[in-house]
């Protein structure tokens, strides 16, 4: 199942992604006399993604859908519990950087829920940096609350998957790199969505093809399987280090990362997803 989180006036709920329409959750409720809730964050946290996809998968006649393009996509949801991201997971981004890629242990930092913003939503470029750049990547939304998973385990706690941009202030990065949080943490600087793949979608997670592009253009891409630690991996350690909960995401590292100006569009591609774009306003203009 593809979920996503739709604009409906001032609020924004959670619908089915068909092949060209989404069918509302609140549809649903009222055709079913369900009672699931109608935010995908609320699906998350209350466990019941499951029994909605049992539910729609036995239907003969669904509930009225709306056209794709009448509909306007927001971020899954605008505050997750924790954002992990994964800094330098692919060796070939290590060397754009002229840094050496971790080999033993992630390098991981954290975003606050305040940089989310959703697909078409507007990234803007801080006064404090002149190099700023965006990041394709493939994110991990965790469905349960769980701590010290192994990695056998680790694919078991997962909701599903999404697309992500993540976004870096490199410049204020390069000074200092004890600066991480502060180079991450602007407001604009983390956009995901408008789809989040329950596993069931996702039929090889290590063939994945992972891709940045700006203006349309393809910057850099690669595959899953050749990040340095692996989603398993990055699920069972994060879970060492403290208890994940629902909605949580882990935002795997991408496979370029590229400086962005005023007027660009910046775009995340990830194999069988929804494309992620956001334009680009620089606030020093």
């Amino acid at each position: 199942m593809k979920l996503v989180s739709y604009r409906e006036g001032t609020q924004e709920a959670a619908g089915m992604l068909t092949k060209d329409q989404v069918i509302p959750v609140q549809k649903v409720n009222r055709l079913g006399e369900k009672d699931f809730p109608i935010t995908i964050q609320d699906l998350i946290e209350t466990g019941r993604i499951q029994e909605l996809q049992t539910w729609i998968e036995a239907q003969d006649t669904l509930p009225e859908a709306i056209a794709v393009d009448d509909v306007s996509f927001g971020p899954l949801y605008r505050i997750p519990p924790k954002i992990w991201g994964i800094g330098l997971n692919y060796v070939d981004h290590a060397a754009d950087l002229h840094e050496q890629a971790p080999n033993t242990e992630p390098a991981s930092f954290m975003k606050p829920a305040t940089t989310v913003i959703g697909p078409g939503d507007e990234i803007q470029l801080p006064p404090q940096s002149e190099r700023t750049t965006g990041e394709a990547e493939l994110g991990i939304v965790i469905g349960k609350r769980c701590k010290n998973v192994s990695e056998a385990d680790a694919l078991t706690v997962v909701a599903g998957y999404t697309t992500v941009i993540d976004m870096t202030a490199e410049d204020i990065l390069a000074k200092n790199a004890r600066y991480l949080t502060r180079s991450k943490s602007f407001d604009t600087f983390f956009s995901f969505g408008p789809a989040l793949l329950t596993p069931d979608e996702v039929e090889s997670l290590h063939d994945l093809e992972v891709a940045t592009y700006v203006n349309g253009s393809l910057h850099r891409k690669n595959v899953v399987a050749n990040m340095t630690f692996k989603p398993e991996m990055l699920i069972s350690f994060h879970s060492k280090v403290m208890t994940l909960e629902p909605g949580d995401i882990l935002s795997t590292g991408t496979p370029g990362a590229i400086p962005l100006k005023d007027g660009d569009s910046i775009s995340c591609g990830i194999t069988g997803f929804p494309w992620l774009e956001n334009p680009v306003k620089d606030l020093k203009r």
